[in-house]
């Protein structure tokens, strides 16, 4: 099981993902140490993030699962926008890109998805679909009395942006997460200034935007591999 796993991921991935767990389980015994639950979604979190940056299909799985889990912590803070944001959308489409991960493997490898391609007139539909979408949650959001309720709806456009090109199998993803994690991070910020627990989360999301910025890197190098083995 080690060979197989030292064999797929390359030492620096390995050294991430390490790293990224040693960090948020020392935040949640330093800050923590009571929600077990913030624990194991961050750590859900952090283990899905280094298989999307391998382009497996296993890292969707994983945040269907870690939506779940970040949606009941949010309400715990009545940020509802989180958890709409991430029950009612992002693991909804993160069932959806499983789908197309799975349906679109390079050269038949299940464990690596093929890059997608996304046209000028699709970006504008994107986009158009993301405006929508931000001023309907805006209106959701502070019918619900949503804490902090400008970050919410930023990060329910950032959240949207990502999980489209998630679903179309577009390098960007991981930039439009990553801009999702400076929200997140900023959220989480200011639930830390009430409640000092709540810095296992925000170190959660500092581990995650080191994560999403590697992603992009890890797609844009197996896009230009797949161009050339193709």
């Amino acid at each position: 099981m080690l060979r197989k796993i030292t064999a797929y991921f390359s030492r620096g991935e390995i050294i991430l993902w390490l790293s990224s767990v040693m960090l948020v389980m020392t935040a949640f015994f330093a800050f923590d140490r009571t929600n077990c639950l913030s624990l194991i979604a961050s750590l859900t979190g952090v283990t899905s993030l280094i298989f999307n940056a391998k382009g497996n299909p296993a890292g969707q799985v994983l945040m269907i699962a870690f939506s779940l889990l970040y949606g009941i912590i949010s309400y715990s803070f009545s940020y509802y926008g989180e958890m709409i944001t991430y029950i009612g959308m992002t693991m909804p489409m993160a069932v959806i890109a499983l789908i197309s991960w799975l349906k679109n493997p390079f050269n038949g490898k299940k464990s690596e998805v093929k890059v997608g391609n996304i046209s000028r007139n699709e970006t504008v539909l994107m986009l158009f679909l993301t405006a929508a979408v931000t001023v309907l949650f805006y209106f959701i959001l502070r019918h619900f009395h949503t804490a902090n309720l400008i970050p919410s709806t930023l990060s329910v456009t950032t959240s949207f942006i990502a999980v489209y090109l998630t679903f179309r199998r577009i390098p960007l993803f991981a930039i439009a997460y990553a801009a999702n994690d400076i929200v997140l991070i900023v959220l989480w910020t200011l639930a830390s200034i009430k409640d000092i627990h709540y810095l296992s989360v925000l170190t959660c999301f500092a581990v995650f935007l080191v994560n999403d910025i590697y992603g992009f890197v890890s797609w844009r190098r197996m896009k230009k591999r797949q161009s050339i083995q193709y």
